[in-house]
């Protein structure tokens, strides 16, 4: 080890699609040298923490092995073993401990770590989407599609908030009008019960394809979500459109159901590596219509701001948060 060597805790990010990792100075505090490897290229975790480990060996200013770690996985966080709920991956929290050197190991849910992340947002970290302000000491939902659809909320505690992570992607979706009712049917055939995760992910935007064009007796031109979304930005097919549109109002309604849920006041924010890519198609769409469309309660939502995260690596931004309040 060279005597320059400093010592440095591991945070990552670890969804169904990639893996983030970081460095954090263990003196500093500050993350540095974020590396992200695919999911697939790595038939376990422990492959891709073995490749982080020699990447932050070659850089040759950090100890061999971290003196903490915290992981935000995609799936429950609870257990000493976790299981992803969209990838192969197991992580089992005595293994990874014992290749570190006896570092201690924390989990937390990845869109928990979302959420320790979101309060320390500036004004440019998001872009707001229809009308609202937030008010102080109130609720604050996170919501996310990716591989999968995240969700946490915030509770104020004391002078701050407790994040509570959950599995809210997973509740039942319920369709509003004829056309989603007939999808509904569609994706029921599939796969029995329909959650909005089978709507509001990466693959969900290809079952809405997929179930629209067979609606409409049309043959699918395309195969995976960047070449719908694309198509759909471009405006240069009409099924790709009306797909993401309809993406886009399932989101505002899982959205407004959950401020309802939460009493939100402190607002709604949506995370998750899909939204970041259509920002403009976003801002045009029915989802802040679909948010405040609850009957008597539209005045109530109407006060509530949405807001759309831009801001990279919220993910590590959290779980650092998190493993230092571990430490106080």
């Amino acid at each position: 080890m060279a005597s320059s060597s400093k010592p440095w805790n591991l945070v990552a990010d670890i969804g169904g699609t990639n893996a983030r990792f970081g460095v954090q100075n263990y003196e500093t505090s500050n993350l540095s040298d974020i590396k992200k490897y695919s999911v697939s290229e790595h038939a376990q975790f422990e492959s891709a923490l073995k490749h982080l480990l020699r990447d932050v060996a070659d850089l040759g200013c950090w100890n061999p092995v971290p003196k903490a770690v915290c992981l935000a996985v995609a799936c429950p966080a609870e257990a000493e073993t976790v299981q992803f709920t969209n990838s192969p991956w197991t992580i089992e929290r005595q293994a990874i401990s014992k290749l570190l050197d006896g570092a201690r190991v924390d989990f937390i849910n990845d869109f928990g770590a979302v959420g320790y992340a979101v309060t320390d947002l500036k004004p440019g970290d998001w872009r707001q989407i229809g009308q609202g302000s937030a008010t102080p000491g109130t609720p604050i939902a996170v919501l996310g599609p990716g591989t999968g659809l995240g969700v946490c909320s915030l509770i104020p505690a004391g002078a701050g908030f407790q994040v509570v992570q959950g599995e809210g992607g997973h509740v039942d979706f319920a369709p509003i009008d004829a056309r989603e009712i007939a999808v509904l049917e569609i994706l029921s055939s599939r796969f029995g019960r329909v959650s909005v995760e089978r709507l509001l992910s990466g693959s969900g935007i290809v079952n809405i394809y997929q179930a629209l064009a067979q609606l409409d007796k049309k043959d699918p031109v395309f195969e995976t979500p960047a070449e719908i979304t694309e198509a759909a930005s471009k405006g240069t097919d009409t099924l790709s459109v009306e797909s993401l549109q309809l993406f886009c109002r399932v989101l505002g309604a899982v959205a407004g159901n959950l401020a309802l849920t939460l009493g939100a006041k402190g607002g709604v924010y949506i995370a998750g590596g899909i939204v970041p890519r259509f920002v403009d198609f976003f801002e045009q769409s029915d989802f802040r219509h679909r948010f405040e469309s609850k009957g008597r309660f539209s005045n109530y939502l109407a006060s509530i701001p949405t807001r759309l995260i831009t801001k990279d690596d919220l993910g590590l931004a959290g779980a650092v948060k998190k493993l230092n309040l571990s430490e106080l």
